[in-house]
C-alpha cells in the first residue's frame, strides 16, 4: 500500500488552494465580494486553522514534513496586516506555496 498524506494536510492544502484562488479571483474581477469580504476571511481563518492542525499532527507523527511545513507560519502570520489592494498581499500570500508542496511531497514519501 503506497504511503498517503496525513487528511489535516491534505485539507490544509486545499484550503489554501481555494482562498488563493478566491483572492485571485476577486482581483481579477471575475468574483465580487465586496458586499461578503468575510468569505474570503473566512476562508483564510480556515486555512490558517488547519495549518496549525496539520502542524501539530505532524510534530505528534514527527514527521519530516513538519519541518516542511514550518515556514508557512510567516506568510499566514504576515499576510492579514497588508492591505488586499497592494500588491504584497498576492506576493507574501504565494510565498507559502513552495513549502506547502514541500510538506505534501515529503509527507507522501512516508518521511
Amino acid at each position: 500500500m503506497p504511503p498517503t498524506r496525513p487528511p489535516l494536510l491534505v485539507a490544509a492544502t486545499a484550503a489554501y488552494v481555494t482562498n488563493c484562488a478566491l483572492g485571485a479571483a476577486v482581483a481579477a474581477h471575475v468574483l465580487d465580494t465586496s458586499g461578503a469580504r468575510w468569505v474570503h476571511h473566512a476562508v483564510f481563518t480556515v486555512t490558517a486553522t488547519l495549518t496549525a492542525a496539520a502542524g501539530v499532527d505532524l510534530a505528534r507523527r514527527r514527521s519530516h514534513a513538519f519541518w516542511r511545513l514550518l515556514p508557512v507560519a510567516a506568510p499566514l502570520l504576515a499576510v492579514p496586516s497588508v492591505s488586499a489592494r497592494s500588491r504584497w498581499h498576492p506576493a507574501i500570500a504565494l510565498t507559502a506555496a513552495p513549502a506547502y508542496v514541500a510538506a505534501n511531497l515529503s509527507a507522501r514519501r512516508g518521511a
